[in-house]
């Protein structure tokens, strides 16, 4: 008997490769959920569930699944929801949508291509992903929650970021919208705002920088991908049962 908050259930997680995708595939799994780890990066898909997700969940990893996705192409997004319907002849009723980059420069010197692939990636890609499982859900009469990662840069701003900001305040309205929408289906859909979290994508930042924002963090540190993780599981299960279009920072106070 598989026990944990989200036992039995079927998760897609994109960005799954790495940081926080990597480390909500991990708790999922914990929690009994089977995970379905999409990445543009087929091979960290694949090394997140042959090291991390089943070691996690204690499972053989032939239970779950690793696909190259890109969330931007929407003939992709529909392919990954025949692949997975064929796979466990249900569609995924927790979906988390980690995809994200960056490609920060200064407004003034930010091109439109880093701006429309920034853009394309982190808010159509939540769209994509977030339109056609929530179509497959409530046509399978199935409750779901569908957990979009956003950032708190989204809701201050952040210099050399204005696409990433963009992006990123566009998935909490949009997370507001969709949760208007999709609740008479009991479809919840809510929004995580990290803060600085220790991810490859802060790993780029210059250690300056980062000292600089450590000062405007109260707890003094950088929070794990494994802290946003655990919120994401309990937004995934019916512990938050009455919370939809919800947005939570998550940032150690920053």
């Amino acid at each position: 008997m598989v026990s944990g908050i989200v036992a039995g259930r079927l998760a897609l997680v994109t960005g799954a490769g790495s940081g926080i995708g990597r480390a909500a595939c991990q708790v999922l799994s914990r929690e009994g959920a089977i995970v379905v780890a999409a990445d543009k990066n087929y091979d960290a898909a694949m090394e997140t569930i042959k090291t991390h997700t089943a070691l996690a969940s204690g499972k053989n990893d032939a239970d779950h699944m690793a696909v190259e996705l890109d969330v931007s192409n929407s003939t992709a997004v529909r392919n990954l929801l025949t692949t997975i319907m064929q796979q466990y002849k249900a569609p995924p009723t927790i979906v988390v949508n980690s995809a994200g980059i960056t490609r920060d420069n200064w407004l003034l010197k930010l091109s439109e291509e880093d701006y429309d692939s920034v853009l394309n990636t982190n808010l159509k890609g939540t769209f994509l992903v977030m339109q056609t499982f929530s179509k497959a859900m409530s046509e399978a009469g199935l409750p779901g929650s569908i957990v979009n990662l956003s950032s708190i840069v989204g809701k201050y701003g952040n210099m050399g970021q204005t696409n990433y900001a963009a992006s990123k305040a566009g998935v909490v309205g949009m997370t507001q919208s969709a949760a208007q929408e999709l609740g008479k289906f009991n479809i919840r859909v809510n929004a995580i705002l990290p803060g600085f979290i220790e991810t490859p994508m802060v790993k780029t930042v210059p250690e300056k920088v980062v000292q600089g924002i450590m000062k405007m963090v109260p707890l003094g540190r950088l929070g794990s991908p494994t802290e946003l993780a655990e919120v994401i599981a309990f937004l995934s299960s019916d512990k938050s049962s009455f919370m939809t279009g919800a947005s939570i920072d998550v940032t150690g106070g920053y």
